[in-house]
């Protein structure tokens, strides 16, 4: 079993210091107006952060083994909230921008729809709440050309 943990500890007013198993430290925060400071993220951002990031190195790892130049990849996230608490994500837009060289488009939706259907888990829970949209952009280094699709 690949069993994960972490600790977040009270820092002082809404400030947590969380720790994860591996021992990275980050701090979270509200916002000031409902009484943080402000000092780190909030807990829902890191769960956009946490696809992006899933998606991420899964996207760029099957890239190098498709053998597409890549020389720069980003992963924009954008997540809708319902109206009423609980307020879970209810729409998430993830949109991968690829820079390289002769870099295939069909290569990185292959690599997107991979990604999005069978390997990030990240993308496999939130999309038990949350319609998840996928998008790619890829951008010729040399010509300037983009290509861009939705799956």
């Amino acid at each position: 079993m690949d069993d994960l943990e972490g600790t977040v500890r009270l820092i002082e007013g809404m400030s947590f210091e969380a720790t994860a198993g591996s021992g990275h430290q980050l701090v979270l925060d509200a916002a000031e107006d409902v009484g943080g400071q402000n000092r780190g993220p909030r807990p829902l951002e890191l769960m956009l952060l946490a696809l992006g990031g899933c998606t991420g190195m899964d996207v760029i790892s099957i890239l190098r083994k498709m053998r597409q130049e890549v020389t720069a990849y980003e992963v924009r996230l954008q997540g809708s909230r319902a109206e009423t608490h609980p307020r879970v994500f209810t729409a998430i837009t993830v949109e991968h921008v690829v820079r390289g060289h002769a870099v295939s488009p069909e290569a990185v939706r292959r690599a997107v729809e991979l990604s999005a259907t069978r390997y990030c888990p990240a993308s496999a829970m939130l999309g038990k709440v949350a319609r998840i949209t996928e998008a790619y952009r890829v951008i010729d280094e040399t010509t300037g050309a983009e290509a861009t699709g939705r799956l």
